[in-house]
């Protein structure tokens, strides 16, 4: 872990990823509106997207590092993203290949209503998931079906964890 990510870490565990989100946000959303203003959302979202899934991978594979790349490990890592109550996780089961859980409550998807950009969340949340794991363990992956952001009742996180 070289010198700024570490510097990144601490601020995040300081801050918590909630409200690291919505800094990020209010940074982020007013560039990426002028950008589609002079551009088109068309073609800036697939740019911002890909970009926060890369940085995503790059978290997850930090992560591995630091902490190990099986269930317990990830497991454990959950705690950055529920700090301050973030959100609120009811765990159906896990084992050594398996972790499955549902999110009852996100407040990352209240912070992004609140803010009047619920269509950007998915882009700016939900998606690092899938690409986060990528990073944490690429024999792993996340199948979800449903998420608070989009309207569902809760997010259902269905992790698979092959070989680690």
């Amino acid at each position: 872990m070289n010198k700024e990510t570490k510097l990144k870490d601490e601020i995040t565990q300081k801050i918590g990823v909630l409200t690291r989100r919505e800094t990020e946000a209010r940074i982020l959303v007013p560039f990426f509106q002028a950008l589609s203003e002079k551009f088109g959302k068309e073609e800036v979202a697939p740019i911002l997207e890909k970009t926060i899934m890369d940085l995503s991978r790059i978290q997850g594979a930090e992560l591995s590092k630091k902490y190990g790349s099986g269930v317990d490990s990830f497991l454990e890592t959950l705690q950055f993203w529920t700090q301050d109550g973030a959100l609120e996780i009811d765990v159906l089961e896990k084992n050594e290949k398996k972790l499955d859980f549902d999110v009852t409550r996100c407040k990352y998807a209240e912070m992004y209503n609140a803010l009047g950009i619920q269509d950007l969340g998915a882009i700016l949340s939900c998606n690092r998931d899938a690409a986060m794991i990528e990073g944490f363990n690429p024999k792993a992956s996340l199948d979800r079906k449903t998420t608070i952001m989009s309207g569902g009742k809760c997010c259902t996180f269905r992790y698979t964890f092959d070989e680690t």
